[in-house]
């Protein structure tokens, strides 16, 4: 790992502190009974930290509180009549703390008492608010690199998209574009292929406190019934652990709730210029069991993306439908003294009829293939948690276990030569399966200087096993596949402590051994080792350090300062018929920043994060003799990037929003097996056999800028009536595919914008959204099979124009 003995002048060179946010308010429902319990269930609800100064205190009675509110009104209402009081560690953490009774007053007192004015009492009156509720079971993620997003913020569509509307909102996020449930996610410029292959992803996904992939892509998970959504961004390797180089998004269910039965469904139409119509429903239902220790919470939901791609060989329109069916449900089990228990499984399918590139030689909507190329994606996931709290001290254990399985089509089939060579038609498909099983066991403690920590253990195995065939009219044909099996035993463990009411450090460590298999599956006896089969099994002891630096520099900016790395594992590849080890490869990042927060209804926020990233044996892939994708270790590469972001408040319900990502990425140390020829002319000279030369330095699917700017307004109508209006752009910029010839080819460099209005009613809401208003066509990802890349160039175009209209039923 590099920076190590840069990490003290860092500190010492730059103060930095995290981005103040106005406080949300959140539906809180919370039944009468003993404090400890009820602090609890807040916590859970408003994703807070709620200490107790004194354990005593825990048996006070507390009345019910039920409504919208912000936490620091619903601390107020639950204590009221107590003999205690809420006080305020930071943003989202509390303690409970005894009231001080009063001196006895003396006779001079009572008499300077009685010529002083008496103040009339501070009430708190009943608020409607519109944001949810925003947990963070961490509650110590710095946050110069988190960002948080309700399903508000992303617009009345959300709960019927997937990772997608997340792109959409935030620059800082992209994606490979072969289609849902089978794409690559990338988070602040760290990105390394265009296909999933045998090397981890480089970006980590959490659905609550459970994993969701390792070596797999990305699941594209509804949106479904969130409460909030945690972009930790840069390296995450202390916290989160192996393969989360660029950063880690976590969707945050909405939690079970024990006193209330309730739900929401939802029903959405879609037409699509030159393309078929969509539709997607879904219904969430909240049940109590047992009022107040055990309820359940179940969502369901389904949709299908008319196509718009059409195809001319074959004469079909519309040919790239998707159809998505899943579901979660969840239980609740709360015995009281501050244990609670929770089961979670969850399951999506997601079926692609046929690609959704195209090609130059039309419309840029259709192409020429003379196969259907589907694929599909089965997702499942189960997870056991359990939780005690008490006073200000936490232990949570949880055991989760993923199985996902990847299947894909691409065309094979080469042009014909004539007169000598007739046309070969030929398909080839993969399929991917993956199994994850994770466990995790985490302590954590609230100190009262407002200092914070925890410790923990994890195990995780992933096994990944990808299977290939080629098939024609003429024969089957088996291509060696990949077995890599990875198992994981770590400690980790991270404290804050402020060290003085304005300056506030962060120190974390993880370390981790990690033991890697890999082995061929349905090898030929034409494919051979170019090392001994020894090799495939190797060993490894990482430690990850952070440190972080957070000062107030003023009552409203803040700045901060973070260094932290992360690692992926090694594995096997074949390359040219030949078994190869590909190394593992690490980041080491740091970073500094600003931010601004007015707190206020009207107001501007802003801030604003320089980071710089080194990062040692690019795990990449490329293109062999025979067409395959391949992963190889590229070399290595520094990365630059400068995020930034706004919110303007010039009126009560106007809110103008800009962001905006700058990327500078260099392979500045290639490997051996890479040569650089920037110049373009034609190289001259002895060249090692396997070199591939390569006219650019810069990092695949890493675009140099994308920014967004987007403008709302939400006004009452009446008290129980509300309009909000929403338009947005976005622009994505201009990267390259992957590294060498065939796969250097550019994409991105287009604007996508969108617009909405809803009216919600209360318990029912309508809703109309517009996307890709201007019909753009634009181009997202330039590749839809890698072996026919080189015969012509390929696009992904943007959805074309689309009408949605929604209806919303809450009960």
């Amino acid at each position: 790992m590099r920076y190590h003995n840069s990490i003290a002048a860092a500190v010492l060179g730059v103060a930095i502190v995290a981005p103040a946010h106005a406080e949300n308010q959140v539906e809180v429902d919370i039944a009468a009974g003993r404090l400890d319990s009820a602090i609890f269930a807040l916590g859970e609800q408003a994703g807070i930290s709620i200490g107790l100064s004194d354990p005593q205190l825990g048996a006070e009675r507390v009345p019910p509180v039920k409504g919208r509110m912000t936490s620091y009104q619903a601390l107020i209402r639950l204590l009221a009549g107590s003999r205690a009081k809420p006080q305020r560690v930071d943003e989202r953490h509390w303690r409970i703390v005894p009231m001080i009774k009063p001196p006895k007053r003396t006779r001079i007192a009572r008499r300077l008492a009685r010529s002083r004015p008496i103040k009339a009492p501070i009430t708190y009156p009943d608020i409607v608010v519109t944001a949810r509720p925003i947990r963070n079971d961490f509650a110590m993620e710095p946050s110069g690199s988190l960002r948080t997003l309700t399903l508000d913020e992303i617009g009345p569509a959300a709960e019927i998209r997937g990772t997608d509307a997340l792109i959409d909102t935030l620059p800082s996020i992209s994606s490979t574009q072969l289609g849902p449930g089978r794409n690559r996610l990338f988070i602040r410029g760290i990105a390394d292929s265009s296909f999933n292959g045998p090397n981890q992803a480089v970006s980590g996904q959490y659905l609550g406190d459970a994993r969701l992939n390792y070596n797999a892509p990305d699941p594209d998970l509804r949106l479904i019934d969130l409460s909030a959504i945690e972009i930790h961004q840069g390296p995450q390797g202390t916290r989160f652990g192996a393969g989360t180089l660029g950063g880690v998004i976590r969707l945050i269910p909405n939690a079970v709730r024990l006193n209330e039965f309730g739900g929401k469904a939802s029903i959405a139409l879609a037409a699509t210029q030159d393309g078929d119509p969509s539709v997607d429903a879904n219904a969430t239902v909240n049940l109590p069991l047992v009022s107040g220790s055990v309820g359940i919470r179940a969502s369901v939901y389904g949709g299908r993306k008319g196509g718009y791609i059409d195809d001319r060989r074959r004469d079909l329109d519309d040919v790239n439908r998707v159809d998505t069916i899943g579901g979660r449900f969840m239980l609740r089990a709360d015995p009281g003294a501050g244990w609670s228990i929770d089961l979670m499984a969850a399951g999506q399918e997601i079926d692609g009829r046929d690609g959704q590139y195209s090609d130059r030689l039309g419309d840029s909507l259709d192409r020429a293939a003379p196969f259907a190329q589907p694929y599909r994606n089965r997702f499942a996931l189960g997870q056991l948690k359990v939780r005690k709290q008490w006073d200000s001290m936490e232990l949570m254990t949880a055991v989760n276990l993923v199985d996902q399985k990847v299947s894909e089509t691409f065309d094979l089939s080469l042009p014909a030569n004539e007169p000598f060579y007739p046309e070969l038609l030929a398909l080839f498909r993969q399929r991917g399966d993956i199994r994850l099983l994770t466990s995790e066991t985490r302590l954590s403690r609230s100190l009262d200087n407002g200092g914070r920590w925890f410790l923990g253990t994890s195990l995780i195995n992933n096994r990944y096993r990808i299977r290939r065939v080629i098939e024609s009219r003429f024969f089957t044909t088996n291509i060696a596949g990949i077995e890599n099996e990875v198992s994981e035993v770590t400690g980790f463990g991270e404290l804050t402590w402020p060290l003085s009411k304005k300056l506030t450090v962060n120190v974390g460590g993880r370390i981790s051994h990690v033991w890697l298999q890999g082995k061929t599956l349905d090898a030929s006896t034409l494919v051979r080792r170019s090392e001994p089969e020894d090799d495939a099994e190797h060993n490894q002891t990482a430690f990850l350090p952070s440190v972080g630096v957070y000062y107030q520099l003023a009552e409203r900016l803040t700045g901060h300062i973070r260094y932290q790395e992360g690692f992926r594992a090694g594995g096997i590849a074949v390359r040219d018929d030949m078994v190869e080890r590909f190394r593992h490869d690490d980041v080491a990042s740091i970073e500094g920043g600003l931010s601004y927060s007015s707190r206020g209804e009207t107001g501007f926020d802003a801030s604003f994060t320089v980071a710089h990233t080194q990062w040692n044996d690019i795990q990449a892939d490329l293109i062999d003799t025979n067409g395959l994708p391949v992963t190889d270790n590229i070399g290595s590469g520094r990365i630059w990037t400068v995020d930034a972001a706004m919110n303007w408040r010039p009126l009560r319900g106007l809110l103008i929003e800009a962001s905006a990502l700058w990327a500078d990425s260099r392979l500045n140390q290639p490997a051996e097996t890479i040569l650089v020829n920037e110049s373009g002319s034609e190289f001259v000279g002895d060249v090692a056999e396997g070199t591939v030369i390569v006219d650019s330095d810069n990092l695949p699917n890493v675009a140099d800028f994308s920014g967004r700017l987007g403008v709302s307004y939400s006004a009452p109508l009446s008290d129980d009536e509300t309009i909000s209006l929403a338009a947005w752009a976005r622009y994505t910029g201009e990267s390259r595919l992957g590294i060498g010839p065939i796969l250097g080819v550019k994409q991105g460099d287009y604007i996508d914008t969108g617009l909405s209005a809803s009216l919600d009613l209360g318990s029912r809401s309508i809703w109309l959204e517009a996307s890709n208003l201007f019909n753009a066509s634009g181009n997202r990802f330039a590749l839809g099979s890698p072996f026919t890349l080189i015969f012509g160039e390929q696009i992904t175009p943007l959805r074309p124009r689309t009408i949605r209209i929604g209806f919303d039923v809450k009960f």
